[in-house]
């Protein structure tokens, strides 16, 4: 049966990259059987037998962390409360919360059985990110001005707790030229908090 004839080589994929897509599996399996109906079968059996798990249409893993979702995104990052937790300015546990300019239903989602938080910004406010190692990969987190920014623009309360720890880490300079991409009236009121 096609399904232990190609699944090494599909396994191989899952070995190499914690999330693979469902295109990479076709071109593994179609190179080989000339075919992509193989490949949706292969797709199908490792899901029933829980070697593989879909993340969302398209995107396959064979790790539990949720954080790769951000990777199926693209262009994205996780940001708010998710990036002030990976900062160590927050002690709470978050969802992760993917911020992404594309065209996506906002609002929470189910992946591997768990909540995501995705939000919509305007592609001018799509900026200040970086990637942080988490296990074998990096994931792309929005930095502390980006993330403080971020959580005055979507209205997220901020704890006074919060607010001091974010100021000590706070870049001015950094923060002062992220605002001028913000009207005016939030620049003074983001500011304002900063001080």
């Amino acid at each position: 049966m096609g399904e232990s004839k190609y699944k090494p080589d599909v396994e191989q994929l899952f070995r190499k990259s914690p999330l693979v897509s469902y295109n990479s599996i076709v071109r593994t399996v179609k190179s080989k059987s000339g075919g992509t109906t193989y490949a949706k079968r292969m797709i199908n059996y490792m899901t029933k037998k829980g070697l593989i798990k879909r993340i969302t249409k398209g995107y396959y893993t064979s790790s539990e962390d949720i954080s790769l979702a951000v990777l199926c995104f693209q262009p994205a990052y996780l940001g708010l409360q998710d990036a002030l937790s990976s900062h160590n300015l927050w002690e709470q546990e978050s969802i992760p919360i993917i911020v992404t300019p594309r065209n996506v239903r906002s609002g929470i989602r189910k992946i591997l059985d768990r909540n995501v938080m995705i939000r919509k910004i305007g592609k001018k406010y799509f900026f200040g990110m970086g990637y942080h190692q988490q296990g074998n990969i990096s994931l792309p987190y929005s930095d502390i001005e980006k993330t403080f920014i971020d959580m005055i623009y979507f209205k997220e309360h901020l704890s006074d707790e919060a607010i001091r720890n974010i100021k000590q880490k706070l870049n001015r300079k950094k923060l002062d030229s992220y605002l001028k991409r913000y009207p005016p009236r939030f620049r003074k009121k983001a500011l304002k908090l900063a001080e």
